[in-house]
């Protein structure tokens, strides 16, 4: 069974920074794309950015430029680094993974942005 474990979040002024990281654990397999979601009271979940295997990132328009999606095959974790952070960014952030034919799904962290 795998599972996913995201750590990072807490509370940052604006303008501050924080690294969100998403560790898999379980069986043995290969992550395939990746990423974060977020989720703020009252809205639906949207992405925030993804990443294939290979390393080709996506990025949602609000976080182009500030944040950066990245991967480590080798520890299989998926980063979120976030600088430059607004109240707006203020959300539940999820990670997911593709794995084999599944996806998978992080319980969340808490990201709270004050202005």
């Amino acid at each position: 069974q795998v599972q996913l474990v995201e750590s990072g979040g807490g509370l940052v002024q604006a303008g501050g920074s924080l690294r969100l990281s998403c560790a898999a654990s379980g069986s043995t397999f290969t992550i395939n794309a990746a990423g974060w979601y977020r989720q703020a009271p009252g809205k639906q979940r949207e992405l925030v950015a993804g990443i294939s295997r290979r390393g080709d990132t996506n990025y949602a328009d609000s976080g182009k430029g500030r944040f950066t999606i990245s991967r480590d095959n080798a520890k299989n974790t998926v980063y979120l680094q976030m600088n430059n952070l607004k109240p707006e960014d203020t959300a539940v952030y999820y990670c997911y993974a593709a794995i084999n034919a599944a996806t998978y799904w992080g319980q969340g962290t808490q990201v709270t942005v004050s202005s």
